[in-house]
């Protein structure tokens, strides 16, 4: 990426970008704006923006820094997806119209930037190819019968490359990608995904809440039937968008399947912190990574033992036709 392409994405406002957000500060002055963090969970106002310098830090992290490093902490993202992000959705006319200003080309219409290693979303399948099934049934021991229904093939370009990846939809129109392989994306906007709404009819009734979308399809394939409402949050930094979605449910019994590291431990005390009701259910997996993880170990040990007794058997039956064999 050039220089000045990275320059225009940090000076594109971030009052602007938290606005885009849905997030409004408590107090503004013409040098910064002052906000209840969107990072956590905070009753007084902590997370200052420089309006000037175009910088934000949050007084009760004592962290901060630039937009690029404040969308890889809400959206949970690498830096090279935080500037794809960036792109994508902000226009960036206001820097593009004051670049032009200066350089005399005028204040016409402009055409939004658009950052070379984007993903640009081609088209959406209901129907996932042999590779990606095998993936979610071999490595994730998933069961495709209860998973299908929630996951979509999403075909996506990069730099004129085409690409193959397991879809999990959010409620904001974009999707969480796994490909058969390490990699990890997001086709933006990123958010929340709730499921089995309909299920939301006693407010004291739990929901699960889970890290991520394989640990979901997890309890899918464990499980004969869920009757609980659930939501995938798609990333320990969407916290603060599941605390306002269970507040505007009156939802306040939370399940929590989180991962058993750091950032798993700070969001489940973030939800306590919040007044919620919180069942950490990460204590039934706790010599695991995550759910996922859990259930992997669970399922493959259960093959293991069915194909002792399997060879156990055959085994007994072989003995049993060479005694034949000799009385004969």
């Amino acid at each position: 990426m050039k220089e000045e392409d990275l320059s225009l994405i940090k000076r594109y406002p971030i009052v602007e970008y938290l606005e885009r957000k849905g997030i409004k500060p408590v107090r503004r002055t013409p040098a910064y704006a002052m906000y209840r963090s969107p990072l956590r969970e905070e009753t007084h106002p902590s997370f200052k923006v420089d309006t000037r310098k175009n910088l934000w830090i949050d007084y009760g992290e004592g962290k901060g820094g630039s937009i690029i490093d404040l969308c890889m902490r809400l959206e949970g993202c690498t830096l090279q997806e935080a500037i794809c992000r960036l792109g994508q959705t902000a226009s960036l006319d206001a820097a593009y119209g004051l670049s032009k200003e200066r350089s005399g080309i005028g204040t016409g219409p402009v055409t939004p930037w658009q950052p070379s290693g984007a993903r640009k979303l081609i088209e959406v399948s209901d129907t996932l190819p042999p590779h990606l099934e095998a993936y979610l049934t071999d490595k994730r021991c998933i069961d495709l019968s209860r998973a299908i229904p929630f996951l979509k093939c999403i075909c996506y370009e990069v730099r004129g490359r085409r690409y193959q990846a397991i879809g999990f939809a959010n409620q904001s129109g974009g999707y969480e990608l796994r490909d058969d392989n390490t990699f990890k994306g997001t086709i933006a906007p990123k958010d929340i995904t709730p499921i089995f709404t309909d299920k939301i009819t006693d407010r004291i009734q739990p929901i699960c809440v889970f890290e991520g979308f394989m640990d979901f399809l997890s309890i899918l394939s464990m499980k004969e039937k869920v009757a609980n409402p659930c939501l995938v949050m798609n990333s320990v930094s969407n916290v603060t968008r599941t605390v306002r979605y269970l507040n505007d449910h009156n939802l306040t019994h939370i399940r929590a399947f989180l991962d058993n590291d750091e950032a798993g431990r700070r969001a489940t005390n973030d939800f306590i912190r919040a007044g919620f009701k919180v069942e950490d259910m990460s204590r039934y997996y706790r010599d695991f990574k995550d759910l996922n993880d859990f259930h992997v170990s669970r399922v493959r040990e259960q093959r293991e033992q069915k194909w002792q007794v399997k060879t156990l058997v055959q085994n007994q039956i072989d003995k049993s036709k060479q005694v034949k064999h000799k009385m004969r």
